[in-house]
């Protein structure tokens, strides 16, 4: 299969007509060179993991630019954080030109730290994750719950056919190597992927550190730091909660999910379709799935996330809430394939607990679109859309 057009590129073109610098972030593998590549076709082109190049921009920065001239992709650019400095004399040498390097890569504040150095004022930025059910849907592709819980989002995973366990497989250990040993001094990896897997067992619940480090025997500060690894990866993310001027009744602990819910089903030692559903963490997982689809139909609209999850002190608790201007719209998310009056219940109850609630939805596995008094039942195949007709992407 050819590669998958991706809901992002109107955005990315967007960008890169209004600044001299594009920067496409994003966890390895989820198709940000191919975007860029597609988008650019007439781009030079070189990438930073490749240890010569590497060296050569290192060695002789001056050389390095006069013989990759702009326009020009570079991959991975925060491997040489001096390069972004020549990039800023270059492009200020050309004002008034747009779009005359596209930076990519896979570590979150190595980049963002590097471009607000150096390219303040000069760079527009865009995070690009796996692709959605909506881009899935657009190229004919079914997406059956328990099978998108398994396999996961990743693009090779459809056009290179791969299987996702050794995708999986090979994925965790290109992290673990390159990525998370570059950010941290691991003196093992064992604490640490145990880390992850627990972290998998666990998404949809709150974040606790102090549970966390009974299991592992590793302290509550470093597993809080080894959690700002992975995000820093783009492994995960964080889900915070939503308490503004709410007073003390309602939590204040993240929650903690998988920005490759295939990955985190992976972690579980979870393989075909026919294990998930019975799986202890398959609710958790399909959550996971539904609102990571939230976070990408937000970023592949411009949008800023504004991602929360709402929780009172008692427990009653809606899983998304997305902020738009002084809006809040919650999602309850269910993962049922038939849908039942009872899955109104917590939203009704918070839409009466806190003001500003403009829509209420409940995201199911099924199929049939329904509505009960004011609230919409939507399947979360439909999910990406039903947010458009909101005005949330």
């Amino acid at each position: 299969m050819k590669n998958i057009p991706r809901d992002i590129a109107p955005y990315a073109k967007s960008l890169a007509a209004q600044f001299p610098v594009l920067s496409i972030q994003g966890p390895r593998q989820s198709g940000k060179t191919t975007l860029a590549r597609a988008l650019f076709p007439d781009y030079g082109y070189v990438n930073l993991e490749h240890p010569d190049l590497r060296a050569e921009a290192e060695a002789d920065g001056s050389s390095f630019m006069r013989l990759h001239p702009a326009p020009l992709i570079i991959d991975e650019a925060q491997r040489v954080p001096s390069l972004l400095s020549r990039i800023q004399v270059a492009v200020d040498e050309r004002p008034g030109e747009n779009g005359l390097y596209i930076l990519t890569g896979s570590h979150q504040p190595a980049l963002r730290e590097g471009v607000g150095q150096s390219l303040a004022g000069r760079v527009g930025g865009l995070t690009l994750l796996p692709l959605s059910l909506a881009e899935l849907s657009a190229a004919g592709i079914w997406s059956g719950r328990e099978q998108r819980i398994v396999e996961g989002f990743m693009p090779r995973l459809f056009s290179e056919h791969q299987s996702p366990s050794e995708l999986y497989r090979n994925y965790a250990a290109t992290y673990l190597e390159k990525d998370v040993t570059q950010l941290t001094r691991l003196r093992e990896l064992r604490p640490f992927e145990v880390f992850i897997r627990l972290i998998a067992g666990r998404v949809g619940q709150l974040f606790n550190s102090a549970g966390l480090s009974d299991e592992t025997g590793v302290s509550a500060p470093t597993l809080r730091g080894w959690l700002s690894i992975l995000e820093a990866c783009h492994l995960v993310f964080i889900l915070p909660p939503y308490y503004r001027n709410f007073g003390k009744r309602f939590v204040k602990t993240p929650k903690v999910y998988f920005t490759e819910p295939g990955l985190a089903a992976w972690q579980l030692g979870i393989s075909d379709t026919s294990q998930v559903v019975r799986d202890p963490a398959f609710g958790g997982l399909f959550e996971n799935m539904v609102i990571v689809e939230a976070l990408k139909t937000r970023l592949n609209a411009g949008k800023t996330p504004n991602l929360y999850f709402i929780r009172d002190q008692h427990g009653t608790e809606v899983d998304l809430v997305i902020e738009e201007g002084r809006a809040l719209h919650l999602f309850e998310i269910k993962s049922s394939e038939s849908f039942s009056t009872d899955f109104t219940r917590n939203l009704d109850l918070v839409r009466r607990a806190i003001p500003g609630v403009a829509s209420a939805t409940v995201v199911y596995g099924g199929d049939a679109p329904a509505k009960v008094r004011d609230i919409a039942f939507v399947s979360f195949r439909d999910l990406a859309a039903h947010m458009r007709s909101l005005g949330l992407a």
